[in-house]
This record gives C-alpha cells, sequence and structure tokens, in this order.
C-alpha cells in the first residue's frame, strides 16, 4: 500500500481526540552552539511520555470491533509498550505487552499503570516475537509491530507534520532511528507537507544498523546494542526501509559521549526531560553543525521516559 497526503490527514484527524498536539520550543544558546535555527518537537510531552502514542491509537482505531473485543499484543522495551497500553486503555481494549527482562523499571511501571498485561522475556528480538506469536495463538490478539506496521508508520508521521504546519519554511529535519517508524512517517510527513525539506537520521555507533542498510541497500542487522539509547537497539522492518530508502537523505552516527553531553544540553537548556534516544538527533547536529550551518532545523525530540536514579551524568 502506497501511502499519501490525504492518508496522513486521515490518520491526524483520527488520532485528535486521543493524543496531544506537542509544544515546539526553541533555545537561543543551542541556536548559538550549531549556528543554525532549531525548533524541538517535544514529543517527550505526548500522552505516555513518547511520539509512539501517534501510531498505537492510529493503529487501534483501524482494528474492526470483533479485532479489538479480542484485545492486541506488542512487543517493545517500553516507550511502544506503554502508547499501546494507554491506547488500549483508551479505547476499552485489553493490551498484552511483551517486555524484555532488560526494559527500564520506569517504563515497565508506565505499563502496569495504563493496565497493560506484562510477559517477560529473554532481551532478544527472537524472544520478544516468540512470545509475542503465542499470545496471538492463544488470545486470538492482534499483533502490533512497533515500528514495521503502516497505520504506526502514518500515525507516527504525524509529529512532524504538526512542526510543518508551524515552521513550513524548515530546510530539514531530525529525528532518532531504531526501528525505523518514526523516521518513515516524518519522511513521508516532509515528502507532502514540507517545501524541500530533507530528512535525517540520526542513531548510535554502537547500534547502527540504518547507517549500514542505507549504505547496503539492504537490512542491515546491529553488530551491538552497547549504547545508553535504549530505544534505538531494535533494527529496520520490510514495510518501513522502502520508505527509508526513498526518502532519507542521510543517517548520521554518533558516539555515546556525544548523546550524553547533547541529553545534558537539553535538561540545562530547555529545562525539558529526554531520554538519551532523543538526544541522539541533537548530537547529530551538533557534530555536524558546519553542514546545517544558517538552516532551519526541526529535531524531534521523541521522548522523555527516562529512569530519573539512573542518569548518565
Amino acid at each position: 500500500m502506497k501511502v499519501d497526503s490525504l492518508d496522513l490527514e486521515a490518520c491526524h484527524e483520527r488520532i485528535k481526540p486521543f493524543v496531544h498536539r506537542t509544544a515546539v520550543l526553541c533555545s537561543r544558546l543551542i541556536n548559538e552552539i550549531v549556528g543554525a535555527e532549531v525548533y524541538f518537537k517535544c514529543e517527550n510531552f505526548q500522552r505516555a511520555g513518547a511520539y509512539k502514542m501517534r501510531g498505537a491509537t492510529n493503529a487501534i482505531l483501524q482494528l474492526s470491533d470483533e479485532e479489538r473485543s479480542s484485545g492486541v499484543v506488542t512487543h517493545s522495551s517500553g516507550n511502544f509498550a506503554q502508547a499501546v497500553a494507554l491506547g488500549a486503555l483508551s479505547l476499552g481494549v485489553t493490551a498484552h505487552i511483551v517486555m524484555p527482562t532488560s526494559a527500564p523499571k520506569v517504563k515497565k511501571k508506565g505499563v502496569e499503570e495504563y493496565q497493560g498485561i506484562i510477559y517477560e522475556c529473554e532481551p532478544t528480538l527472537f524472544a520478544r516475537e516468540q512470545t509475542a506469536n503465542k499470545i496471538v495463538k492463544e488470545k486470538g490478539a492482534t499483533l502490533l509491530h512497533p515500528s514495521n506496521d503502516l497505520e504506526v508508520i502514518v500515525g507516527q508521521g504525524t509529529a512532524a507534520k504538526e512542526l510543518l504546519e508551524e515552521h513550513a519554511d524548515l530546510n530539514g529535519i531530525l529525528c532518532p532511528v531504531g526501528g525505523g517508524g518514526l523516521i518513515a512517517g516524518s519522511a513521508l510527513a516532509a515528502h507532502y507537507f514540507g517545501k524541500n525539506c530533507k530528512v535525517y537520521g540520526a542513531e548510535p555507533f554502537e547500534a547502527d544498523d540504518a547507517y549500514r542498510s542505507l549504505q547496503s541497500g539492504k537490512i542491515e542487522g546491529n553488530e551491538t546494542t552497547n549504547t545508553i539509547a535504549d530505544g534505538l537497539k531494535t533494527t529496520l522492518g520490510n514495510t518501513n526501509f522502502p520508505i527509508i530508502k526513498e526518502h532519507v537523505s542521510e543517517i548520521i552516527r554518533v558516539t555515546e559521549n556525544e548523546i550524553i553531553n547533547a541529553m545534558r544540553l537539553i535538561w540545562e537548556r530547555t529545562k525539558i526531560i529526554v531520554e538519551p534516544s532523543s538526544a541522539v538527533a541533537l548530537a547529530a547536529l551538533i557534530r555536524n553543525k558546519a553542514y546545517f550551518k544558517n538552516q532551519k532545523v526541526g529535531i524531534i525530540i521523541s521522548g522523555g521516559n527516562v529512569d530519573l536514579s539512573n542518569l548518565p551524568f
């Protein structure tokens, strides 16, 4: 299925009653540091604390009454887990959530508070998928993929759509890349609603599958996931990768220290809480500030679900 601008517009209207239109913030000091005008789309203010509420809600709303009555299931280390749990709770649907044992406690607590039923598994993609598929068979629940479901991708794209509605003249949008749902959705939004607005991905050197996938032209796995950006350890999927190949200009990699420094900078200068995965985009902008000099750049702050007892600074 090919997505067009009408699909994004219809999705945006569909989810509006269930999600926040989040703020866009600027920082004079950060602008001076990077030599560009930076507009932060603050999805850390979104319901459930991350942009993933958008895609989860859209996917659930697209299910039939019969499908909703059997519940939904997903596997996630945190933010999509919370989004599905809250989206399901808002719509009276049972949510079965598969989470790896390594998932942050703050994110497990969020799922529990939104009445999601947690099933723990080993911290491997194979274990996550195997557990989720078992629940699908046993419960008849509908599987919602965190990043490789088209309804989810379109939903995630509404954050960039809103950003472009407020700043139509952006030269580029930067967003972190984990499973690829956010960047694919953002790229579609920029394609249909931007004016020559390029989209760039940002990811850690320690989990650089998207960078290598664009280089090779096929989906690559992660050779390491030793990164503080816990939301970016997953790999691209066969639904979002073609969109990324067609519409994303470049993937920029950053070091762990660059992520920590960018995270601290956002906390100090914008006075908002962001998680490490969110800081990866600013780290990429700082690393490549000569390239973005004098441009207007949007950054999707993907989430703010961080364990305050385990900060990296």
